[in-house]
């Protein structure tokens, strides 16, 4: 799996695009500066895998664009060891940046291919992660409370789920609405209570359910 020194120089110019679009969190950026993001993707898209943009994979899914990858990570204010549940592996890009982190990542896929893909893509760039075939409606209750969660698809409201799978003091990210999405933050202040930001709009792909795994 090459990555060669044109690759590396690349990622440092999108560190410093992302720099430029706001992203300030140098662990983030450290993280999507090491990760060779062209071997997420389509080869045919691999001259342009480090402009900031987004580009079909397999499954009509897409890998988001580095900006979205960094910004979602960003609002978690990850720290080493924390157990994070993502829904949405997707070819793994985002999964990679959490493992390179020092998350333990937990992640559940809906479409088989891609679950396939991202195992086999991760597993040889040595990330140690758990992947789950499944509806990420459902999170995964065996490892739940989760430090962080963070949702990679559009959902058309917050799963019930997920937030009881949340730790009490935890942080969820998620994009919710249809067409354009409302990125929320959201920290689980009980049980009970949550607060919740709005973070701007994006655009992702639909969440899926209603798949057993």
């Amino acid at each position: 799996m090459k990555d060669s020194a044109k690759h590396q120089g690349r990622r440092l110019q999108l560190c410093d695009v992302l720099m430029q679009k706001g992203i300030r969190c140098k662990r983030v950026l450290n993280a999507i500066g090491r990760i060779p993001r062209h071997v997420f993707i389509d080869s045919s898209f691999e001259d342009f895998a480090y402009q900031d943009t987004a580009f079909p994979i397999a499954a009509d899914q897409t890998i988001s664009q580095p900006y979205t990858v960094a910004f979602q990570t960003e609002q978690l204010d990850l720290q080493p060891g924390e157990k994070v549940l993502e829904i949405g592996t997707g070819s793994g890009y985002q999964t990679a940046v959490l493992c390179e982190m020092g998350a333990k990542v937990y992640s559940i896929e809906r479409q088989h291919e891609l679950f396939l893909f991202s195992r086999r893509i991760l597993t040889s760039l040595n990330y140690n992660y758990t992947g789950k075939y499944g509806d990420g409606y459902k999170g995964m209750p065996t490892y739940a409370p989760f430090d962080k969660i963070i949702v990679t698809a559009g959902a058309i409201d917050v799963p019930p789920a997920l937030l009881r799978q949340l730790k009490t003091g935890g942080k969820m990210i998620i994009p919710v609405g249809q067409g354009t999405q409302k990125m929320l933050l959201i920290d689980k202040i009980s049980e009970k209570d949550y607060a919740v930001k709005k973070m701007g709009d994006f655009r992702f792909v639909p969440m899926l359910e209603e798949k057993d795994g």
